[in-house]
Protein backbone atom coordinates (compact mmCIF):
# COMPACT_ATOMS: atom_id res chain seq x y z
CA UNK A 1 0.00 0.00 0.00
CA UNK A 2 2.22 2.95 -1.65
CA UNK A 3 0.20 5.41 0.31
CA UNK A 4 2.58 7.99 1.24
CA UNK A 5 3.33 8.76 -2.59
CA UNK A 6 0.10 10.97 -2.12
CA UNK A 7 -0.86 13.70 -1.51
CA UNK A 8 -0.09 14.00 1.75
CA UNK A 9 3.72 12.92 2.18
CA UNK A 10 4.33 14.50 5.19
CA UNK A 11 2.50 13.31 8.54
CA UNK A 12 2.61 15.03 12.01
CA UNK A 13 0.97 12.90 14.31
CA UNK A 14 -0.70 14.62 17.39
CA UNK A 15 -0.88 12.48 20.48
CA UNK A 16 -0.54 13.48 24.04
CA UNK A 17 -1.53 17.26 24.95
CA UNK A 18 -2.73 18.27 28.13
CA UNK A 19 -5.95 16.72 29.02
CA UNK A 20 -6.67 14.33 31.78
CA UNK A 21 -6.78 11.77 28.68
CA UNK A 22 -2.94 12.53 27.93
CA UNK A 23 -1.91 8.56 28.33
CA UNK A 24 -4.80 7.46 26.68
CA UNK A 25 -3.47 9.86 23.64
CA UNK A 26 0.37 8.63 23.84
CA UNK A 27 -1.01 5.32 23.44
CA UNK A 28 -3.15 6.00 20.26
CA UNK A 29 -0.75 8.38 18.79
CA UNK A 30 2.46 5.59 18.76
CA UNK A 31 -0.21 2.90 17.32
CA UNK A 32 -1.64 5.53 14.30
CA UNK A 33 2.36 6.43 13.55
CA UNK A 34 3.14 2.71 13.15
CA UNK A 35 -0.17 2.20 11.16
CA UNK A 36 0.83 4.98 8.92
CA UNK A 37 4.44 3.61 8.19
CA UNK A 38 2.91 -0.02 7.42
CA UNK A 39 0.76 1.69 4.82
CA UNK A 40 3.64 3.34 3.44
CA UNK A 41 4.01 6.45 4.28
CA UNK A 42 7.75 7.11 4.65
CA UNK A 43 7.79 10.90 6.82
CA UNK A 44 5.26 10.08 9.47
CA UNK A 45 6.70 12.41 12.97
CA UNK A 46 4.71 12.04 15.99
CA UNK A 47 4.67 15.36 17.78
CA UNK A 48 3.55 15.51 21.88
CA UNK A 49 1.39 18.67 21.66
CA UNK A 50 2.24 20.85 24.61
CA UNK A 51 1.89 24.78 24.43
CA UNK A 52 4.63 24.83 21.50
CA UNK A 53 2.64 22.97 19.20
CA UNK A 54 2.28 26.24 16.59
CA UNK A 55 5.65 26.57 16.46
CA UNK A 56 6.35 23.17 16.62
CA UNK A 57 4.18 23.01 13.36
CA UNK A 58 5.79 25.81 11.33
CA UNK A 59 9.18 24.12 11.92
CA UNK A 60 7.97 20.96 10.85
CA UNK A 61 5.28 22.25 7.84
CA UNK A 62 3.57 18.98 7.59
CA UNK A 63 1.24 18.26 4.49
CA UNK A 64 -1.60 17.07 6.98
CA UNK A 65 -1.88 16.49 10.59
CA UNK A 66 -3.29 13.30 12.01
CA UNK A 67 -4.99 14.46 15.43
CA UNK A 68 -4.08 11.38 17.82
CA UNK A 69 -5.52 13.79 20.79
CA UNK A 70 -8.33 13.14 23.03
CA UNK A 71 -9.93 15.33 25.67
CA UNK A 72 -9.31 18.88 25.86
CA UNK A 73 -7.47 20.91 23.97
CA UNK A 74 -7.31 18.63 21.59
CA UNK A 75 -10.55 17.59 20.71
CA UNK A 76 -13.16 20.08 21.73
CA UNK A 77 -12.17 22.81 18.72
CA UNK A 78 -9.09 24.18 20.19
CA UNK A 79 -6.54 22.14 18.25
CA UNK A 80 -8.57 22.44 14.94
CA UNK A 81 -9.02 25.87 15.37
CA UNK A 82 -4.92 26.31 15.00
CA UNK A 83 -4.68 24.09 12.25
CA UNK A 84 -7.75 25.74 10.26
CA UNK A 85 -5.78 29.15 11.06
CA UNK A 86 -2.46 27.53 9.84
CA UNK A 87 -3.98 26.40 6.96
CA UNK A 88 -3.23 22.25 7.53
CA UNK A 89 -5.37 19.57 6.79
CA UNK A 90 -6.73 17.50 9.79
CA UNK A 91 -8.11 14.26 10.20
CA UNK A 92 -11.69 13.89 12.42
CA UNK A 93 -14.42 16.46 12.78
CA UNK A 94 -13.65 20.30 12.64
CA UNK A 95 -14.33 23.16 14.79
CA UNK A 96 -18.13 23.78 15.92
CA UNK A 97 -18.68 19.56 15.34
CA UNK A 98 -15.38 19.13 17.71
CA UNK A 99 -17.10 21.99 20.22
CA UNK A 100 -20.33 20.85 20.21
CA UNK A 101 -19.61 17.48 21.14
CA UNK A 102 -17.46 17.68 23.68
CA UNK A 103 -19.82 20.20 25.54
CA UNK A 104 -22.39 17.36 26.30
CA UNK A 105 -25.20 19.36 27.44
CA UNK A 106 -25.27 21.12 24.17
CA UNK A 107 -24.78 18.04 21.66
CA UNK A 108 -28.00 16.84 24.10
CA UNK A 109 -29.61 19.41 22.60
CA UNK A 110 -28.59 18.63 18.93
CA UNK A 111 -29.67 14.78 19.92
CA UNK A 112 -33.27 16.24 21.10
CA UNK A 113 -33.81 18.22 18.12
CA UNK A 114 -33.01 15.81 15.38
CA UNK A 115 -35.20 13.11 17.67
CA UNK A 116 -32.86 11.41 19.10
CA UNK A 117 -33.53 9.93 22.93
CA UNK A 118 -31.64 11.03 25.43
CA UNK A 119 -31.79 11.12 29.45
CA UNK A 120 -32.87 13.99 31.43
CA UNK A 121 -29.84 16.38 32.68
CA UNK A 122 -29.33 19.97 34.22
CA UNK A 123 -25.61 22.13 34.63
CA UNK A 124 -25.44 22.83 38.08
CA UNK A 125 -22.59 24.31 40.53
CA UNK A 126 -20.49 22.05 42.00
CA UNK A 127 -21.15 23.29 45.80
CA UNK A 128 -25.15 23.08 45.17
CA UNK A 129 -24.39 19.54 43.87
CA UNK A 130 -22.82 18.80 47.29
CA UNK A 131 -25.44 20.17 49.31
CA UNK A 132 -28.13 17.87 48.05
CA UNK A 133 -30.03 16.02 45.78
CA UNK A 134 -30.03 17.88 42.40
CA UNK A 135 -32.18 14.99 40.72
CA UNK A 136 -34.13 11.99 42.62
CA UNK A 137 -31.17 9.69 42.78
CA UNK A 138 -30.46 7.18 41.14
CA UNK A 139 -28.30 9.94 39.27
CA UNK A 140 -24.83 10.04 37.53
CA UNK A 141 -22.51 13.66 38.11
CA UNK A 142 -20.02 14.17 35.78
CA UNK A 143 -17.45 16.93 33.92
CA UNK A 144 -19.42 18.64 31.30
CA UNK A 145 -16.38 18.46 28.42
CA UNK A 146 -14.19 15.44 29.78
CA UNK A 147 -14.41 11.92 28.17
CA UNK A 148 -13.03 8.73 29.43
CA UNK A 149 -15.38 8.69 32.10
CA UNK A 150 -13.15 11.05 33.88
CA UNK A 151 -14.88 11.73 36.59
CA UNK A 152 -18.25 10.66 37.32
CA UNK A 153 -19.48 9.52 40.30
CA UNK A 154 -22.66 7.38 40.30
CA UNK A 155 -24.96 8.57 43.49
CA UNK A 156 -27.84 5.27 44.23
CA UNK A 157 -30.65 5.58 46.39
CA UNK A 158 -30.29 6.06 49.83
CA UNK A 159 -26.83 8.08 49.33
CA UNK A 160 -25.92 10.99 50.49
CA UNK A 161 -24.91 14.10 48.16
CA UNK A 162 -21.90 13.37 46.71
CA UNK A 163 -18.54 14.94 47.64
CA UNK A 164 -16.95 15.84 44.53
CA UNK A 165 -13.14 15.86 44.32
CA UNK A 166 -11.19 19.27 44.01
CA UNK A 167 -10.33 18.52 40.40
CA UNK A 168 -14.44 18.58 39.33
CA UNK A 169 -14.81 22.12 37.65
CA UNK A 170 -17.30 24.60 38.88
CA UNK A 171 -19.99 23.23 36.88
CA UNK A 172 -20.66 19.80 36.35
CA UNK A 173 -23.36 17.59 34.27
CA UNK A 174 -25.79 15.89 36.79
CA UNK A 175 -27.91 13.18 34.70
CA UNK A 176 -30.85 10.62 35.44
CA UNK A 177 -29.16 7.23 35.80
CA UNK A 178 -29.67 5.27 32.58
CA UNK A 179 -29.78 1.90 33.44
CA UNK A 180 -28.65 -1.36 30.92
CA UNK A 181 -25.92 -2.19 28.62
CA UNK A 182 -23.65 -0.26 27.73
CA UNK A 183 -23.22 0.07 23.55
CA UNK A 184 -20.95 1.43 21.02
CA UNK A 185 -21.14 2.50 17.77
CA UNK A 186 -18.74 3.96 15.55
CA UNK A 187 -19.25 5.71 12.51
CA UNK A 188 -16.42 6.10 9.59
CA UNK A 189 -17.94 8.85 7.28
CA UNK A 190 -21.07 8.06 6.02
CA UNK A 191 -21.49 4.59 7.75
CA UNK A 192 -22.39 3.07 11.20
CA UNK A 193 -20.41 0.34 11.36
CA UNK A 194 -21.44 -2.20 14.19
CA UNK A 195 -22.83 -2.00 17.66
CA UNK A 196 -20.12 -3.39 20.70
CA UNK A 197 -21.78 -4.85 23.74
CA UNK A 198 -19.26 -3.57 26.51
CA UNK A 199 -19.02 -6.05 29.79
CA UNK A 200 -17.59 -5.12 32.39
CA UNK A 201 -18.13 -6.32 36.25
CA UNK A 202 -18.95 -2.89 37.57
CA UNK A 203 -19.38 0.61 36.45
CA UNK A 204 -17.62 1.19 32.31
CA UNK A 205 -15.21 3.96 34.18
CA UNK A 206 -12.10 4.64 33.17
CA UNK A 207 -9.71 1.80 34.81
CA UNK A 208 -12.72 -0.37 33.27
CA UNK A 209 -12.22 1.67 29.56
CA UNK A 210 -8.41 0.85 29.49
CA UNK A 211 -6.81 -1.51 32.04
CA UNK A 212 -6.20 -4.72 30.93
CA UNK A 213 -9.04 -7.26 31.92
CA UNK A 214 -11.21 -4.07 32.47
CA UNK A 215 -14.02 -4.77 29.99
CA UNK A 216 -15.02 -7.05 27.56
CA UNK A 217 -16.11 -6.20 23.99
CA UNK A 218 -19.25 -8.81 22.07
CA UNK A 219 -19.04 -7.48 18.34
CA UNK A 220 -21.61 -7.92 17.16
CA UNK A 221 -23.75 -7.59 20.15
CA UNK A 222 -26.18 -9.79 21.16
CA UNK A 223 -29.41 -8.43 20.79
CA UNK A 224 -32.64 -8.25 18.33
CA UNK A 225 -32.36 -7.37 14.64
CA UNK A 226 -34.77 -3.98 15.30
CA UNK A 227 -32.69 -3.05 18.11
CA UNK A 228 -29.85 -3.09 16.25
CA UNK A 229 -30.72 -1.49 13.65
CA UNK A 230 -31.86 1.04 15.58
CA UNK A 231 -28.58 1.45 17.11
CA UNK A 232 -26.84 1.93 14.07
CA UNK A 233 -29.40 4.54 12.74
CA UNK A 234 -28.97 6.87 15.70
CA UNK A 235 -25.28 6.44 15.61
CA UNK A 236 -25.09 7.90 12.04
CA UNK A 237 -27.85 10.59 12.89
CA UNK A 238 -25.93 11.94 15.96
CA UNK A 239 -23.04 12.19 13.95
CA UNK A 240 -24.29 14.19 11.40
CA UNK A 241 -26.54 16.34 13.91
CA UNK A 242 -23.14 17.22 15.28
CA UNK A 243 -22.02 18.08 12.02
CA UNK A 244 -19.08 15.30 12.59
CA UNK A 245 -16.75 14.17 10.15
CA UNK A 246 -14.26 11.48 9.49
CA UNK A 247 -14.37 8.82 12.63
CA UNK A 248 -16.76 8.98 15.44
CA UNK A 249 -18.09 7.12 17.92
CA UNK A 250 -21.69 7.47 19.90
CA UNK A 251 -21.94 5.48 23.63
CA UNK A 252 -25.85 4.61 24.56
CA UNK A 253 -27.13 2.65 27.11
CA UNK A 254 -30.08 -0.09 26.41
CA UNK A 255 -32.29 -1.07 28.57
CA UNK A 256 -32.81 -4.74 27.37
CA UNK A 257 -36.42 -5.05 28.79
CA UNK A 258 -37.65 -2.32 27.26
CA UNK A 259 -36.60 -2.75 23.25
CA UNK A 260 -35.81 0.14 21.11
CA UNK A 261 -37.59 2.09 23.50
CA UNK A 262 -34.95 0.99 25.96
CA UNK A 263 -31.98 3.09 24.21
CA UNK A 264 -30.72 5.97 24.98
CA UNK A 265 -27.83 7.80 23.96
CA UNK A 266 -24.96 9.15 26.01
CA UNK A 267 -22.24 11.42 24.14
CA UNK A 268 -20.32 11.48 21.20
CA UNK A 269 -16.92 10.85 20.71
CA UNK A 270 -14.86 12.92 17.80
CA UNK A 271 -11.31 11.49 18.34
CA UNK A 272 -12.58 7.94 19.83
CA UNK A 273 -9.56 6.16 21.12
CA UNK A 274 -7.15 4.66 18.24
CA UNK A 275 -5.42 1.61 19.37
CA UNK A 276 -5.55 -1.85 17.41
CA UNK A 277 -8.16 -3.02 19.98
CA UNK A 278 -9.88 -0.11 20.73
CA UNK A 279 -13.61 0.14 19.76
CA UNK A 280 -13.81 2.06 16.65
CA UNK A 281 -10.64 -0.12 15.07
CA UNK A 282 -12.60 -3.51 16.01
CA UNK A 283 -15.34 -2.39 14.65
CA UNK A 284 -13.64 -1.51 11.18
CA UNK A 285 -11.19 -4.95 11.40
CA UNK A 286 -14.92 -6.65 11.88
CA UNK A 287 -15.81 -4.92 8.29
CA UNK A 288 -12.26 -6.01 7.02
CA UNK A 289 -10.74 -3.01 7.18
CA UNK A 290 -6.97 -3.22 8.99
CA UNK A 291 -5.72 -0.77 11.80
CA UNK A 292 -2.92 0.67 8.93
CA UNK A 293 -6.06 0.99 6.23
CA UNK A 294 -8.52 2.71 8.92
CA UNK A 295 -5.15 5.17 9.30
CA UNK A 296 -4.98 5.58 5.84
CA UNK A 297 -8.06 6.22 5.17
CA UNK A 298 -8.49 9.22 7.52
CA UNK A 299 -4.96 10.71 6.52
CA UNK A 300 -6.96 10.59 2.89
CA UNK A 301 -9.87 11.99 4.22
CA UNK A 302 -8.19 15.15 5.73
CA UNK A 303 -8.93 18.44 4.86
CA UNK A 304 -9.71 21.89 6.12
CA UNK A 305 -13.09 24.13 6.70
CA UNK A 306 -14.56 20.92 8.03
Amino acid sequence: MAAGSGRFPRVAVLKGGMSAEREVSLSSGLECAKALREAGYTEVVEVDAGRDLVSRLVELKPDVVFNALHGRWGEDGCVQGILEWLGIPYTHSGVLASALAMDKSRAKEAYRAAGLPVVEGVIAAREVVEQGHVLPPPYVVKPNNEGSSVGVYIVRPGSNAPRLAETMPAEVLVETYAPGRELSIAVMGDRALAVTDIITDGWYDYDAKYKPGGSRHQLPANMPEEVTAACLDYALRAHRALGCRGLSRTDMRWDDSRGVAGIVLLETNTQPGMTPTSLAPEQAAHHGISFAHLCDWLVRDASCNR
